[in-house]
């Protein structure tokens, strides 16, 4: 199989502008909606996520033929990828990649590989999030207890019973420094009940505040 541009020379016809722009618009719309499979993502992203390839398949028509020129617009564009994937999570990045990627294809006039490659990402995407691939066990257990009781092993016995892994994170003050916030990154064991864990826990540490929830990935771009 081969890929071939449909743009001949250093000119581009309307008819071959409006399949490029048409084409990266129509996979834009494609990876914006298979971006929000299973994962929560607020309008204006995905509309982002849609006109992105467009916008970078416009950028790249107009400078077809100037290599200096294509070389500073793809180093442009891959620029603000890096800057919008600052805050943002390693999903956000990859989406916008692919964005990215869909506009560059097209712009370049490979509309067949551009498809090709769109429809094969997005459908090892949607598998990928589909199935239990990647997932971790792991959970942040935040517990407070009185400034007057020792937090040193006072939980060892519990992790034990409950827990295969189990790690402090931070020990801080709170309300006034009358009560101390103990934060944990802990595995729970398969055959052992969430509640049961936490009664433990609260019947030790004197009915005070505890939560356990899914644990933010901290070093996840």
């Amino acid at each position: 199989m081969t890929f071939n541009t449909i743009f001949s020379g250093d000119s581009i016809t309307l008819t071959q502008g409006l399949i490029a722009a048409g084409t990266a618009l129509l996979l834009g719309f494609i990876s914006s909606y298979v971006y929000r499979f299973k994962s929560y993502c607020s309008k204006s992203f995905a509309v982002t996520l849609t006109i992105i390839p467009t916008i970078v398949a416009m950028l790249i028509m107009m400078v077809n033929g100037l290599s200096a020129g294509a070389g500073i617009a793809v180093l442009g564009v891959f620029s603000l990828v890096r800057f919008r994937s600052q805050p943002g999570s390693s999903r956000e990045l990859l989406a916008i990649m692919l964005s990215m990627a869909i506009g560059l294809a097209c712009g370049g006039g490979y509309i067949t590989f551009a498809v090709f490659a769109a429809v094969v990402v997005c459908v090892v995407w949607i598998i990928l999030f589909a199935t239990p691939f990647g997932n971790t066990a792991k959970k942040e257990l935040r517990i407070e207890i009185p400034e007057n009781l020792d937090y040193e092993g006072l939980f060892d016995d519990i992790f034990k019973e409950f827990t295969t892994k189990n790690e402090v994170i931070t020990v801080k003050t709170v309300q006034m420094g009358s009560v101390y916030e103990l934060r944990y990154h802990i595995s729970m064991k398969k055959d052992k009940n969430e509640k049961a864990f936490i009664d433990a826990i609260r019947a030790r540490n004197g009915n005070l505040p505890v939560s356990c929830g899914r644990a933010k990935n901290e070093t996840e771009l």
